[in-house]
């Protein structure tokens, strides 16, 4: 792995950590900067599918009737969930670690093939 990212100058490690930083945001905004550093991108389409995907799902289930009552009461665990793994997902990313989430990990790495 290279130890800077070209796009950025930032160390891959810290760029990698960034791209969690604002969800799907920052995630798309390293994608669209770093074109080369496979680490970073990684991170960056992994952090824009996790995070896009909770947005559009939390976004599309307030507007079902009857859903949206039952939503509203799990999205409080999951919300904290969501929370704690934005946490773990930034500090592996910072330790240098490309760690892929069970089915989100798969589908944001077959992304970066179509990229």
């Amino acid at each position: 792995m290279e130890n800077t990212n070209k796009g950025t100058g930032l160390p891959q490690n810290t760029a990698a950590a960034l791209t969690y930083l604002l969800g799907f945001v920052t995630g798309i905004l390293f994608l669209l900067i770093e074109k080369q550093n496979k680490f970073v991108r990684f991170h960056a389409m992994q952090s824009t599918v996790l995070f896009g995907g909770y947005f559009v799902l939390n976004w599309v289930l307030w507007f079902i009737p009857v859903v949206d009552v039952i939503w509203g009461l799990l999205s409080i665990p999951l919300g904290l969930l969501l929370f704690v793994l934005w946490i773990y997902l930034m500090y592996q990313a910072y330790q240098g670690v490309e760690y892929k989430l069970p089915v989100v990990g798969d589908f944001a790495a077959q992304q970066l093939k179509k990229v």
